[in-house]
């Protein structure tokens, strides 16, 4: 009985907290704020450095330690996605010995006060050693690191509202139950969703805000995912909730805080944007040539929120955004799979209790050994060696534990490849691997009849690379872990008929403003299907020369269509797949099986990247 009352003793703790700091803070004292304070010159080339306002008594500072898309990688990531600006990052292991490394200084500095937050998907999207357990590996390194506040991202979404729910409080799987044999506590930070609501009352399904005191001055934190979530996760499991507009949500927990003396505030959203070159390489801390949609959000913005810590779109960025004053807000994101932690400091008015100022600069989460010369040692296969004197052993006991008990599924070869075949999009936006899953789901489902197979680039997860040996098989050797980091969301396997005229909706809703369609997504095709799309024509008159085998597509015949259920379902924006379910045929088994069967047929090579031909 000791786990269930703990669990509840945690939820009555989860919700009373919020409650009590806000009815503490109602009673501090006020004082009006000064004038603004001129800041620092700044540039998009170094990190941000925002000055907000005149202080007008003795100051608080505190320490935010931020990241966001961890998507479970309990290893470090391979391949260029375990890189930054070449130095090899990432890993819980050290992740979390960084974590320990940016909190003590921050001590050493006078920093009393630190938390680390993040910013959505910390699950789903997993590689196997994680997902295999329903990711609660996942929350459980994060546990162990010290994570104290998250918003959801829309991976938290991808099993469900109800399986979100047991991420955060705990409890054994409805189906799979407990399999690591000692149970699950659920989260011990909160996941904060202010914008996702119950269609019945109308009311978040989880926390919107939680308060922070730091040397008496209160600062709440507000976490939401992106409104467009629905669109990007599996429709069946998220029913029951409305996904609400980012701005207005924030601001009317801003107006709510305010009127209970709260005047510092910290969004935590999972939504982002991006840098673009020159330079190159971008800086780490840099904010070249930005734009994404968090600029529009930011500019919306009450301007207590004097901190956004962003995500989603897996970059890297300190920045200063202006919000709805004018004035400018710090906005930072530490690109994806914990490969760099944010270090922002602040400092507060403990009279206003205002933010002062606020500092960030991406920290790398360097977990390789390096060579005199500058550069990163390898093993005789190619792979970085990696540093075991920045392993943090509580970190290493748990992922140990998972490594172990999936290492015989993880490390069975199951096919081989020639070379990396790699997800990095081509100028038409096809790639190399998203040829041979398309053409691997085609061929899975050839006894259903299928003469079609599209999937969605964003469900592409890695590469397959030649030299990676996880498991110490040979060059080439692909494991089933490998397999499944590629497409780790266990989605089924659907074949359905399609007229010609319905296939190129499909096709031109794969262009921004389509029918719908929020951001351009160019579904990655099987071998015969070709197509060339002008990037300058009008919207639903992109597609030209759709053909099969040679042959133009026929309007008005129907064919056989194979995509994932995500598809199927109308995910991604693609409503015009979600057809009538009565004639759809699901294959046995799931999308990652109809990969390994393909590459149980190897060697594989990489695809053409010729099926889809782009001009101006």
């Amino acid at each position: 009985m000791a786990q269930p009352r703990a669990r509840a003793r945690r939820i009555a703790q989860h919700l009373a907290v919020p409650a009590l700091a806000v009815a503490v803070v109602a009673l501090l004292p006020l004082a009006k704020s000064g004038a603004p304070e001129q800041s620092d010159q700044w540039t998009p080339l170094t990190p941000a450095n925002v000055s907000f306002a005149q202080k007008t008594g003795p100051t608080a500072s505190a320490q935010l330690l931020g990241f966001n898309d961890f998507h479970g990688n309990i290893d470090p990531p391979t391949g260029s996605g375990g890189l930054i600006n070449g130095t090899p990052a990432g890993g819980a292991e050290y992740l979390s010995t960084w974590l320990t490394k940016l909190r003590a200084a921050a001590k050493t500095d006078g920093v009393r006060n630190s938390d680390t937050v993040v910013a959505g998907d910390s699950i789903g999207a997993t590689p196997l050693v994680s997902a295999a357990f329903h990711d609660e590996p996942a929350i459980e390194v994060l546990n162990a690191m010290g994570v104290d506040i998250s918003s959801v991202g829309n991976h938290e979404f991808d099993e469900g509202i109800d399986e979100l729910k047991r991420i955060q409080f705990g409890g054994c799987h409805p189906v799979d139950g407990c399999q690591d044999g000692d149970g699950f506590a659920g989260a011990k930070f909160p996941y904060l969703a202010a914008n996702v609501t119950n269609k019945s009352n109308k009311l978040p399904i989880l926390l919107p805000f939680t308060i922070r005191l730091y040397e008496g001055v209160p600062v709440a934190y507000v976490g939401m995912t992106l409104e467009g979530t629905p669109g990007i996760v599996n429709p069946a499991g998220i029913k029951s909730v409305d996904f609400r507009d980012e701005v207005e949500t924030a601001n009317q927990y801003a107006t709510l805080l305010g009127w209970l003396g709260i005047k510092s505030m910290v969004l935590l959203i999972h939504e982002g944007g991006l840098q673009s070159s020159p330079p190159a390489p971008l800086d780490p801390s840099g904010c070249a040539n930005f734009a994404g949609p968090i600029t529009d959000i930011v500019k919306g913005l009450n301007p207590a929120y004097g901190v956004v810590v962003s995500g989603h779109t897996h970059r890297f960025y300190t920045c200063q955004l202006p919000n709805s004053s004018g004035a400018n807000s710090l906005v930072t994101s530490a690109g994806t799979a914990g490969t760099l932690v944010t270090d922002i400091r602040v400092t507060l008015d403990k009279k206003s209790r205002k933010f002062v100022d606020a500092s960030a600069t991406n920290v790398i989460v360097e977990n390789g050994v390096k060579n005199a010369d500058g550069t990163w040692q390898k093993d005789a296969a190619g792979n970085f060696v990696r540093n075991a004197a920045l392993v943090d052993p509580k970190v290493k006991v748990i992922a140990d534990k998972y490594r172990t008990a999936v290492a015989p599924l993880a490390n069975k070869v199951i096919g081989s490849i020639t070379a990396d075949i790699t997800n990095s999009a081509l100028a038409s936006g096809e790639s190399t691997l998203g040829d041979v899953i398309a053409d691997a789901q085609l061929k899975y489902t050839a006894a259903a009849g299928a003469q079609i197979a599209l999937m969605n680039p964003g469900g592409i997860r890695s590469s397959l690379i030649y030299a990676n040996s996880p498991g110490g098989e040979a060059p080439g050797q692909v494991t089933y872990g490998e397999a499944f980091t590629v497409q780790p969301f266990n989605n089924l396997v659907v074949t359905q008929p399609i007229t010609g005229a319905q296939l190129k909706k499909v096709l031109e809703q794969q262009f921004t403003g389509f029918e719908g369609q929020t951001t351009q997504k160019i579904l990655q095709v099987s071998a015969g299907l070709t197509y060339t799309y002008s990037a300058s024509a009008p919207l639903g008159s992109k597609v030209s020369d759709l053909s099969l085998n040679g042959t133009p597509i026929d309007p008005a015949a129907t064919y056989q269509l194979t995509t994932n259920d995500f598809l199927a379902n109308g995910g991604d924006g693609f409503s015009n797949l979600n057809q009538p379910s009565a004639a759809r045929v699901y294959a046995p088994g799931f999308d990652v099986d109809a990969l390994t069967a393909h590459l149980a047929t190897g060697p594989i090579t990489p695809g053409p990247g010729n099926r889809i031909t782009k001009i101006a």
